[in-house]
């Protein structure tokens, strides 16, 4: 969306909302709900989308007034960001909108999660993603492989961007790729284990790209790994732990996240495949030596991973988390380490990946 409609979008909410109060009415938003209640699995895109249930937002509301402010506040920065043509991360968006409201005490904003929240609800009002708003996560993804991008106007090469690769930044609508050679893209979740490989020059040896992050998957990674797939026809495989966290960051990736499901269509990735680790893995490598004992956050987290409704039915998925339960344990990557510092690239991967040893 150019950057002129989407000033126009927030003019309009403002204009509405205005144009309410000029007629006396309680100014209202409506807003699309963000919970689980109004989250569907549509079993033919095999995505998770979100339903048509809204809420609305009064002014002269006890309950909504705040949030009602908040939302406006937001987008009130947003427009300005627009306008100026500059770009803000979540955090400066929070500090521009923390300020006491006048005639009390109470601050608009407390926590950077409430300001989060409303840009979340933005999006759904006005049909804009975050990057279209101006506002930016921080970057927390690498990436390298043999991929010329150009970038507001800089040509990068991923193949000659050092030990730390190149950092992923949180909108990459506008990145055009100039040259892609790669058989696959790998993601894994661990910056570690990307280290390892990157410095093995992994990469390089099986013509891939790798791109890691720290933990759960940003939009601006999602995203790359979509387009990567639907404009370059690249498979795409994910590397996580052995647990129920390593399972549900691949589903995301897979099918969607419920706070993200009304971005569903530009970050969601159905054909993706799981390469590891497996229950299947911890017997064959050895490793049952090296698990680790599961929680009770972990062993409540199983049960409802296990229970979604693309894994219940998914029986190869249902084994494993069988097997977490049985063995009352999980796994992650660097167990392979055990094996030798470069088990993981010169042995394991190779071998997965020429087996097609991949879950779905």
């Amino acid at each position: 969306m150019p950057k002129n409609k989407s000033t126009q979008t927030l003019k309009e909410l403002g204009k509405d909302v205005a144009a309410q109060a000029e007629k006396s009415q309680n100014p209202k938003i409506e807003v699309p709900i963000r919970a689980l209640s109004n989250i569907n699995f549509d079993q033919k895109s095999r995505t998770l989308v979100l339903g048509d249930k809204k809420a609305e937002r009064y002014f002269f509301n006890v309950a909504h007034a705040k949030k009602f402010l908040q939302t406006i506040e937001i987008a009130s920065v947003s427009k300005n960001l627009l306008e100026e043509e500059k770009h803000a991360s979540l955090r400066d968006v929070f500090y521009m909108a923390k300020r006491t409201i006048p005639g009390t005490n109470i601050n608009l904003v407390d926590e950077q999660s409430e300001s989060d929240s409303v840009i979340e609800d933005l999006e759904l009002v006005t049909g804009m993603s975050r990057e279209q708003l101006n506002i930016s996560a921080n970057k927390l993804g690498s990436v390298a492989g043999k991929v010329v991008i150009k970038d507001k106007g800089d040509t990068i090469d991923w193949s000659k961007m050092g030990s730390g690769g190149w950092s992923i930044p949180s909108a990459v609508e506008e990145i055009e790729f100039k040259k892609v050679d790669a058989d696959y893209v790998l993601y894994m979740e661990k910056a570690a284990v990307w280290e390892r490989l990157n410095e093995d020059k992994f990469w390089n040896k099986h013509n891939c790209i790798i791109i890691s992050s720290q933990g759960q998957t940003t939009r601006g990674i999602r995203r790359l790994l979509q387009r990567l797939y639907e404009e370059k026809k690249i498979p795409i495989y994910v590397l996580c732990d052995f647990d129920p966290w390593g399972a549900y960051i691949y589903s995301v990736i897979k099918y969607g996240s419920i706070s993200l499901a009304h971005a569903s269509e530009r970050l969601t990735i159905p054909s993706v495949k799981y390469l590891g680790i497996t229950a299947q893995d911890i017997e064959k490598y050895d490793l049952k030596k090296h698990l680790i004992k599961l929680k009770d956050t972990d062993v409540a987290r199983i049960k409802q991973v296990s229970e979604y409704e693309w894994f219940k039915d998914n029986k190869a998925w249902q084994i494993q988390f069988k097997k977490m339960k049985e063995m009352n344990a999980k796994a992650e990557i660097q167990a392979l380490s055990a094996r030798g510092i470069s088990f993981i690239s010169e042995k394991y991967l190779p071998e997965k990946i020429k087996n097609k040893d991949l879950l779905d």
